[in-house]
C-alpha cells in the first residue's frame, strides 16, 4: 500500500540537516509578515549562518482602506514590526509592492462568493504571491530559496524523486493543508524551519532572544476582512450584486427572505430569520435564482464530491480506472476522514471522492487535501 511505502523509505527526517544540504553558503529570503512565526524563522536561519534578507509584502493603501486602524496581517503596523525585528537581528530588509497582485486576489474572493462558492484566499495567496512572485523576486536578487513561518515540513523522497509535504510537529498549528498547491519547483526552493517546532517552543525562542514581537497575538482573520464583514467588500467591488432573495426548503416551500445569497455559505446557521421548531442550516446556494436552500442538519450530509485543479505532491497522480484510499480534509479546521479518490478526467485534473460515511457541509470553493498518515498526497478545489 502507498501508506506503507511512505513508512518504509528513508526520508532525511532531520530537517536542519536537510536545510544545510540544500542551501549551505547561499542567500535566502524570509517572508516577514511582522508576526512571531516569520520573525523566529528569520532568527533561526540567521543563527545557522545563512545570509538572510527579510522581505515584507506591501499592499500599499489597499489594505488600509479596507481595514483602517486594524492590526491585520500585512498592514503598515506589521511592516513596522517586521522592520524592527530585522534591525534587532541585523538583517537586510526590503519591502516589495504587491498591491496589484493583491487587488486580483480580492477580486477572486468576491467573484467566488458571487458564484455561490466559498473561497480560501490564503491558499491562493500562498500559490500566487508568497511562493510565486516572491520566489521569482528572491531568485532575481541572487537568493535561490525562500523561507516562511508555516508549520509544516518539506522533505525529499529519493525513491520517487519528489519533494513531499508532511504535517508539522504541532498538530494544533499544522498548516500543510494550505500548501497543497505548491509545485515541485516551488517546494524544492522553499524552507520551513518551524515544521519541527510547537507554537509554545516558538514563543519561548522569541522570548529568549528578546524579539520585539514575542507577545504579539496571531492574526485570526482574513487580512483584508479583519471585521469578518466580507459583504461590505463585495458591495464595494461588485456594486448592485447583493440583493434580497428567497429562502426555500428542499421541497421548494417558501420559508422567508434573505439579504443576499453572497452572504451565506454551506452549513451556515446565523442570519436565517426563520422559525421551524428546529435548527436549520444552509444546504445549497443557488446564484442563478438568488435563492438559498435550508434544512435540518441531516440534509447537509453528502457521500461524494468532485474536486478539480488537482495538484499531486507526493505522487505523480492516479491512472485512469485506478483509485487510492486517503484521509481527506475538506476545510482547514476539518478532521481528515477516510475516502476513496478516483480519477474522473486526467486531462482536466478532476477526481471523484467517495467517503466511507456521509460528510457534513461539503462546500464548493474550499480546498480538499488528501493525506496518507502525515504525508500530503495532493489536493484540489471542491467543485460540487
Amino acid at each position: 500500500m502507498l501508506s506503507e511505502h511512505f513508512k518504509s523509505i528513508d526520508l532525511k527526517r532531520n530537517y536542519d540537516t536537510l536545510i544545510k544540504y540544500m542551501i549551505t553558503g547561499k542567500k535566502i529570503v524570509v517572508a516577514m509578515s511582522g508576526g512571531v512565526d516569520s520573525s523566529v524563522t528569520a532568527a533561526l536561519l540567521k543563527e545557522q549562518g545563512y545570509e538572510v534578507t527579510g522581505l515584507f509584502m506591501s499592499l500599499g493603501t489597499c489594505l488600509e482602506k479596507l481595514a483602517p486602524r486594524k492590526r491585520a496581517c500585512c498592514s503598515t503596523f506589521d511592516a513596522n514590526d517586521a522592520r524592527q525585528v530585522a534591525q534587532k537581528l541585523g538583517l537586510d530588509f526590503l519591502v516589495i509592492d504587491f498591491k496589484a497582485e493583491f487587488e486580483k486576489l480580492i477580486d477572486y474572493f468576491c467573484r467566488e462568493y458571487d458564484a455561490g462558492r466559498t473561497p480560501n484566499p490564503c491558499i491562493r495567496c500562498n500559490q500566487d504571491l508568497k511562493f510565486g512572485r516572491l520566489l521569482s523576486y528572491a531568485q532575481n536578487m541572487g537568493a535561490g530559496y525562500i523561507a516562511t513561518g508555516h508549520y509544516a515540513r518539506i522533505e525529499y523522497n529519493s525513491h520517487c524523486n519528489r519533494y513531499i509535504i508532511r504535517k508539522g510537529k504541532d498538530e494544533a498549528k499544522d498548516q500543510s493543508y494550505v500548501l497543497f498547491s505548491l509545485t515541485q519547483e516551488q517546494l524544492s526552493r522553499t524552507v520551513l524551519p518551524l515544521g519541527d517546532y510547537t507554537k509554545s517552543q516558538v514563543r519561548a525562542l522569541a522570548k529568549k532572544i528578546d524579539l520585539p514581537v514575542q507577545d504579539k497575538p496571531d492574526s485570526q482573520e482574513i487580512c483584508f476582512v479583519p471585521d469578518n464583514n466580507y459583504g461590505n467588500i463585495i458591495r464595494t467591488r461588485l456594486p448592485g450584486r447583493i440583493n434580497e432573495g428567497e429562502i426555500r426548503d428542499a421541497g421548494g416551500k417558501l420559508l422567508g427572505r434573505h439579504p443576499g445569497y453572497q452572504l451565506f455559505t454551506i452549513g451556515q446557521r446565523h442570519g436565517l430569520k426563520i422559525a421551524l421548531g428546529e435548527p436549520v442550516y444552509v444546504t445549497q446556494v443557488l446564484p442563478d435564482t438568488n435563492t438559498i436552500i435550508v434544512g435540518p442538519k441531516k440534509e447537509l450530509a453528502r457521500w461524494t464530491m468532485t474536486v478539480e485543479e488537482i495538484n499531486w505532491v507526493s505522487i505523480e497522480g492516479i491512472k485512469p480506472g485506478e483509485s487510492l484510499m486517503a484521509e481527506v480534509k475538506i476545510r482547514y479546521a476539518h478532521r481528515p476522514v477516510r475516502a476513496t479518490v478516483r480519477t474522473v478526467n486526467t486531462q482536466s485534473g478532476v477526481v471523484k471522492v467517495e467517503f466511507e460515511r456521509p460528510e457534513l457541509a461539503i462546500t464548493p470553493g474550499q480546498a480538499a487535501v488528501f493525506y496518507q498518515g502525515d504525508v500530503v498526497l495532493g489536493g484540489g478545489w471542491i467543485n460540487k
